[in-house]
């Protein structure tokens, strides 16, 4: 029988919080209660904002909270190789194409609004020649490299994903949209690599926020058309605010280094947030 294999990959722009306590609680919990290894992974692709004093700081919380992980850590920093190798695989089988407009042009022309609520990219791009998106790159012009959705959707047909408490779910990756998989200056974007890591690491369970549960179908495709393996998915319940907002980073009132300062312990933190 295999092992289990979770994970808890926090992003290192700033300090962890409440929110960020449950999950990696949770993913702990199931890991031991299991036979389970359980994974820290640092997802510090976007280097303006990922900080070393942040992935300090995520050590040394988790371990406050008595949270112990094997070695070694995965730092999406140091594997772009990796996720460069999948978007080449995506590229030749003609999936991939550059898009030139900037946020605000998306916006003015977006086909509605994503599952995050973002402006949902209208396609224009597809129709440039060849010759003309080889030009403005080579021409220095910022782009995005884009998921053809509907070409991938019929490559793969209908997916679904296995859901803790529910079973099958059926998947809506066209609700996404021609994704953003990667940037001129970054090749490779969360979702590119979230789906990679999981499939190199083994992760066989992946234990995570609400607010990712419909990312789960982007990320079910793009497994499908990698020939990576399905993790099992359990999206847990979000710790919110007074106002019934998802907590941010930004909130110092929530994050375990300012709620340790005051004089909580590990025990505090588990009552705070409902375990």
């Amino acid at each position: 029988m295999t092992r289990p294999v979770f994970r808890f990959a926090p992003s290192p722009n700033g300090f962890l919080h409440l929110g960020h306590a449950l999950s990696a609680l949770l993913n702990a919990a199931r890991a031991r209660g299991e036979g389970g290894a359980l994974l820290l992974r640092i997802e510090d692709i976007d280097a303006t904002r990922c900080r070393p004093e942040f992935e300090q700081a995520i050590h040394e919380d988790l371990a406050w909270l008595g949270i112990v992980w094997e070695q070694l850590v995965r730092r999406q920093s140091e594997h772009f190789d990796d996720y460069r190798a999948a978007l080449a695989t995506l590229k030749a089988i003609g999936l991939v194409y550059p898009s030139f407009e900037s946020r605000g042009e998306i916006a003015r022309l977006a086909a509605g609004v994503d599952p995050d609520g973002a402006p949902l990219y209208a396609g224009q791009a597809k129709a440039l020649t060849l010759a003309e998106r080889e030009r403005r790159i080579a021409a220095g012009e910022p782009y995005a490299l884009r998921l053809d959705m509907a070409a991938a959707i019929g490559l793969t047909g209908r997916l679904t994903w296995t859901e803790a408490g529910q079973g099958s779910v059926a998947a809506d990756p066209a609700a996404w949209g021609d994704v953003v998989l990667a940037r001129k200056d970054v090749p490779t974007s969360y979702h590119l690599s979230v789906v990679v890591d999981d499939a190199l690491q083994g992760v066989t369970d992946v234990v995570r926020g609400a607010d990712l549960y419909h990312a789960t179908s982007l990320h079910r495709l793009l497994q499908a058309l990698l020939g990576l393996p399905a993790p099992a998915y359990q999206h847990h319940r979000l710790v919110v605010d007074d106002t019934g907002k998802k907590l941010s980073k930004s909130t110092q009132a929530t994050a375990l280094r300012s709620l340790r300062a005051q004089g909580a312990t590990s025990a505090d933190i588990r009552q705070l947030i409902g375990l």
